[in-house]
Formats: structure tokens, C-alpha cells, sequence
């Protein structure tokens, strides 16, 4: 099993792949004119001073963001750096920037299109994502891809953002504690339960209150380690940026690492974290408040800003620094030497941290996984999910860990491909948007003075 889902995996993260995700950013990141980059400030500001939202939708726009890190701040940032250090070297923190950089374009592509052709469903909540604007703006021959991401969103969450988690936490509860993996998945599974049943309006909530705290506090604790280690950051800055460029030499555990490793697995684990282009995230923002699509994409680039080029940047600058790589560790349990190497007791902030990063990733994940399924079955398809989403929390406390990464990576690509041709016609719209927002003047955000209207599909 392990070998026939490496050799998908292989040809799913292929060159073919590569190029798709990041050429889409690229053309994305020019057509914009580098928008998503220089005005940060403004979408910053947008967040701060709408923070209720205005228009028809769900949550505020502030909760469709949290709701949205919910999902993306997850073992990810923790394992998944880790482990792409690990298996391409600390040249893949590099890629996982670069891919930071332009997936900031894909994301806010992909909120603009959200909220531009979402739809209610028979309940009177807002549903959109890919297969929406799939459905809606593109021609019925291409109608198939917004059921196939459908189909594959559905499956995905329970790898990247079920198993894949309740795995991570389980196994660093046992070798911190010793506490055993199904005890730990019967736990997450009625927390998690708790949330998810009351769906996305709960799931907001907890998001909103939760998403700030932990990762304002991790970043903390990462940052005290790096001021006390100050003198090392520009040596591992240049180890980085030399890795990338020659590959990494073999030390100690640690069994070195080609260039197109450290490209492979930075592009990979960098998607896996921030989510860019896989097409989840707009699911949430979909659900925003909000009559202005451009402001929603705005503020859904942040998204991409915080979980990479800040939250996994901590954690690689730590590996890194503390010299760790030669142990021939990998994961969360390469991280928590990092941490326990920098301060005593160090490994029990990333314990800490992984459990409420795990925690949040599944109850936003649940909610996309939710509305793909809706797109596929209706409203009738809604409380089989959330029990099945639920159920499924413990069994991936005894999957083999490797096993459930490789599926959780696969599943990844299968959703990214429709979500990304869908950007890519739709590309025209998103720059005529944009352009037209903000040649209307949109400095003050929460004026609705030069709103574009949705048009027909």
C-alpha cells in the first residue's frame, strides 16, 4: 500500500505540479502588479477596522480569516516543517517562502471568486469555493472539475486535516507523557465533536477566540529563542539559502538532500501549511460578510502571510539554529528537541502547541469537507458527515504515520489541479475586479463607493 501510494504521490508532486502551483501564483502575482504584496498594509488595515463585516453572509470577515488559520495553522506548521527540513534539507524553508510569496496571489484569486459566485442553500447559509465558481463562471464543459474537487474535498479532510492530525497530537501526548494514541483520539474526538456539531457559526467562534491566542503565543516563545540566539540567525539564513541552491551534505542522522528535494518537499509541505491553491480556504470566506469581493480577497491573502511567512519561518529558524538536523529525527519529535535544546522544558511548548494547532485544523477542516459535501448530496448530507468526521478523529491515532503524510500529500494534489485551471480562466475576472476596485478609490475600506457588483455567471 505504502509503495503504490508513493509512486501517486511521486507523480501527483511531479514537475508537472510543481509548475501548475507555482506558475499560477506567478502569472497571478504579475497580472496583479504585485497588489497582494504592496498593499499587505491596507488588507492589515481592512481586517482592524471592519472587523464585523457589512453585506449579506455568515460570520465577519475577521472570523471568516480565523476560521480559515484555523484550518491552516496546524501540525503543518509544526510537523510538516519539520519534516520538509528533515527530508529536503534547510534549502526547502527557502521554497516554502517563495511559494509563501505567490500563494498569496493564489489565495486572494481564490476568496474574490468565492465571494463572488456563492450561493445559499436550502438552510439559508452562504456556500462557495472552487466547484462554485467552477459551476457559475465557467462553461457546463468544464462543469465536471467543480464535482471532482467536490469529491476530493470531501476525501481530503480526513487525511490532511483528520488522521494526519489526531496522528501527530497522539504521538507526541506518547512520547512526552506516554499517554496511549486511542485515549488521546477518544479525547479529540469530543472536543472536536463538540464544535463541529454546531456548525459554522460555533466553529467561527472557537476559531476567533482560540486561532489569536495560540498563535500569538507560539510565536512568542519562538521568538524568545531566536533573540537569545540572535548572532546565528544570519549563518542560518545563508544555510538556507545554500541548501536551496546546492543541496545539503550528509551529517550525523541526517542523510543529506538534493536541490530538487529541498524544491520538492518546501513546495509540498509549504502548500500543505498555507493551503494555497488547494482551493479550502475560500470555502471559509465565502461565508463572510461582506458585498465586496476584492476586500474579502484582501484579507484572505493575510492568511497565507501569517501561517508561512511567519509561523513556519519560526519553527525552520529554530530546527535550524539549534542545529538539530544531525539527530536524524523527523516531525514534531524533530521540532521538540529543537525547542527542548533552546530552554528547559521546551518540548512542552510544542506539545502544547501541537494539541491546539491539531484541535483547530479539524474543526475548520470539517467545515469544508461539509460544504463539498453539500455541493454532492445537499443539506441531507450534512449530519452524516459530521458524524463520520467525527468517528473518524480516533482511528488515526493508529495509523502508521508515513502512511497517513504520503495520503494526506496525494489527496492535496487531486484537489489543487481543478482549483487552479478554474483560477486560471477565471483570471480575466479576477484582474477586472481588482483593477476596477481600486481605481474606484477603495483607500477607505469600509466605504462601499466603487464596489463592483457580481455579474452573471
Amino acid at each position: 500500500m505504502s509503495e503504490l501510494i508513493g509512486a501517486i504521490n511521486a507523480f501527483a508532486w511531479g514537475p508537472v505540479m510543481l509548475v501548475l502551483l507555482l506558475g499560477t501564483g506567478l502569472y497571478l502575482t504579475l497580472g496583479l502588479r504585485f497588489a497582494t504584496v504592496r498593499r499587505i498594509p491596507q488588507a492589515i488595515g481592512l481586517l482592524l477596522r471592519g472587523r464585523s463585516g457589512a453585506g449579506e453572509g455568515d460570520i465577519s470577515p475577521f472570523a471568516a480569516l480565523m476560521t480559515s488559520l484555523s484550518a491552516t495553522i496546524g501540525t503543518g506548521n509544526i510537523a510538516g516543517v519539520a519534516t520538509a527540513v528533515a527530508l529536503g534539507g534547510p534549502g526547502a524553508l527557502l521554497w516554502m517562502w517563495i511559494t509563501a510569496l505567490l500563494g498569496m496571489a493564489t489565495k486572494y484569486a481564490e476568496a474574490v471568486c468565492a465571494v463572488h459566485f456563492r450561493e445559499q442553500d436550502a438552510h439559508g447559509n452562504y456556500s462557495g469555493g472552487p466547484m462554485y465558481y467552477i459551476r457559475n463562471g465557467l462553461h457546463k464543459r468544464w462543469h465536471w472539475l467543480g464535482y471532482a474537487f467536490a469529491i476530493f474535498g470531501s476525501l481530503a479532510g480526513f487525511g490532511i486535516a483528520n488522521t494526519v492530525q489526531s496522528n501527530s497530537v497522539a504521538e507526541v501526548l506518547n512520547d512526552s507523557f506516554t499517554v496511549p494514541p486511542l485515549a488521546t483520539g477518544l479525547v479529540l474526538m469530543v472536543l472536536v465533536g463538540a464544535v463541529v456539531l454546531g456548525g459554522i457559526k460555533r466553529i467561527s467562534n472557537v476559531a476567533s477566540w482560540l486561532v489569536p491566542m495560540m498563535a500569538a503565543s507560539y510565536i512568542l516563545m519562538s521568538v524568545v529563542v531566536l533573540v537569545t540566539h540572535i548572532d546565528q540567525i544570519p549563518h542560518a539564513v545563508g544555510v538556507i539559502v545554500d541548501s536551496a541552491l546546492n543541496g545539503s551534505a550528509a551529517a550525523g542522522g541526517f542523510v543529506g538532500a538534493t536541490v530538487w528535494a529541498a524544491l520538492r518537499f518546501g513546495v509540498a509541505r509549504g502548500i500543505f501549511s498555507n493551503e494555497a491553491g488547494l482551493g479550502s480556504a475560500p470555502i471559509a470566506h465565502a461565508a463572510a460578510r461582506t458585498d465586496e469581493p476584492v476586500q474579502q480577497g484582501m484579507i484572505a491573502m493575510l492568511g497565507t502571510f501569517i501561517d508561512t511567512l511567519v509561523v513556519c519561518s519560526m519553527t525552520g529558524l529554530v530546527i535550524v539554529i539549534m542545529d538539530v538536523l544531525p539527530s536524524g529525527a523527523s516531525g514534531a519529535t524533530l521540532t521538540s528537541m529543537a525547542f527542548a535544546n533552546a530552554f528547559p522544558g521546551g518540548q512542552y511548548i510544542v506539545t502544547l502547541g501541537l494539541c491546539l494547532f491539531a484541535f483547530t485544523t479539524m474543526i475548520g477542516w470539517s467545515f469544508y469537507g461539509e460544504r463539498c459535501v453539500v455541493y454532492l448530496f445537499g443539506t441531507r448530507g450534512i449530519l452524516p458527515f459530521r458524524l463520520a468526521w467525527v468517528i473518524a478523529i480516533p482511528l488515526g491515532t493508529v495509523i502508521q504515520l508515513d502512511l497517513v503524510w504520503l495520503i494526506a500529500d496525494t489527496l492535496n494534489a487531486f484537489m489543487a489541479i481543478p482549483n487552479l485551471v478554474a483560477l486560471l480562466l477565471l483570471s480575466p475576472l479576477i484582474f477586472k475586479l481588482s483593477r476596477e476596485y481600486f481605481s474606484a478609490g477603495s483607500k477607505e475600506p469600509q466605504a462601499d463607493d466603487g464596489a463592483v457588483q457580481p455579474e452573471g455567471s
